[in-house]
């Protein structure tokens, strides 16, 4: 097992019981593997149990390619929705842009410094705007021009790179464009947005401008996976920043720009190293 990965992270969700924790502990400790890390929660209202927990897999039993086999049958008792990953295998992440280059310059900077233990193999935009920051990344960059004449093909083309490519997150810098159901179903909660309002908040195009003739004293920015319907897809990250009614829609612009770059950095962290547990319409986030 010399090349196998050396961590492994469950994520679970399920009803809670009593020694649902006690349960899953001993199934790691009688295979020989010694716990690194572990968060849970019940939610009260519904009485969900949620999981996380990481564990150094040198001295254990099972090996990577069994592990999932030897945990279900654990998992169906528990009537559980589970997944295993392991820290050791980088994700995959494509880019998807249009002209804004802020998120985009946020990601491949943090990416540039060790922040993410992620592979970029690609950008795809709709403009052939940003291809030089591309470049100087060493990124190759892809352009499909979207029109509503050719749009259901040029996603057709994009899914068929992303799979030559082996993506396994797709996130949306700002990128200008809705996702078909099609595209949506090929990636379920593995593509993350960016919406410039403080969802539920002002919802769809133009938030700034909303949110300015509303007269709001705060906005926001919201990181979210993506479904199908628009804006409205479980919540992973959020922050606000007071305003004035001397603000213009410019100045929420301007101000917004610094909470989209992070917020979205914050998500595709949360998400790259496996906090972020879906539960209907909503996550839980281990920090």
């Amino acid at each position: 097992m010399a090349n196998d990965p050396l961590t492994a992270l469950l994520l679970l969700s399920c009803p809670d019981n009593v020694g649902l924790v006690s349960r899953i502990s001993h199934f790691i400790f009688e295979r020989g593997g010694n716990i690194l890390d572990l968060d849970e929660h019940v939610e009260p209202d519904d009485g969900i149990f949620s999981l996380r927990i990481a564990w150094d897999m040198k001295n254990f039993s099972i090996s990577p390619a069994d592990l999932d086999a030897a945990f279900t049958p654990l998992a169906k008792e528990f009537n559980a929705q589970w997944n295993i990953s392991f820290l050791e295998k980088r994700q995959k992440i494509a880019l998807f842009v249009s002209r804004h280059d802020h998120c985009l310059q946020e990601i491949l900077w943090r990416h540039s410094i060790g922040e993410y233990a992620v592979d970029i193999p690609l950008i795809i935009s709709n403009h052939p705007d940003l291809k030089p920051l591309a470049e100087h990344h060493s990124i190759p960059f892809h352009v499909f021009p979207i029109t509503a004449e050719n749009k259901l093909q040029q996603e057709a083309d994009e899914l068929k790179l992303l799979q030559e490519h082996a993506i396994d997150t797709v996130v949306l810098a700002r990128y200008m464009q809705i996702l078909s159901p099609q595209f949506i179903q090929q990636y379920p909660d593995n593509i993350i947005n960016i919406h410039h309002s403080f969802l539920p908040a002002f919802i769809g195009g133009d938030p700034y401008k909303q949110a300015h003739q509303r007269g709001v004293k705060i906005i926001g920015a919201t990181s979210h996976f993506v479904t199908e319907d628009l804006d409205t897809g479980p919540i992973i990250e959020q922050d606000v920043i007071q305003i004035s009614h001397r603000d213009t829609v410019s100045d929420l612009k301007r101000k917004g720009r610094d909470l989209e770059r992070l917020v979205l950095a914050r998500a595709l962290q949360f998400h790259t190293e496996y906090r972020v547990l879906v539960c209907g319409k909503k996550t839980i986030v281990f920090q």
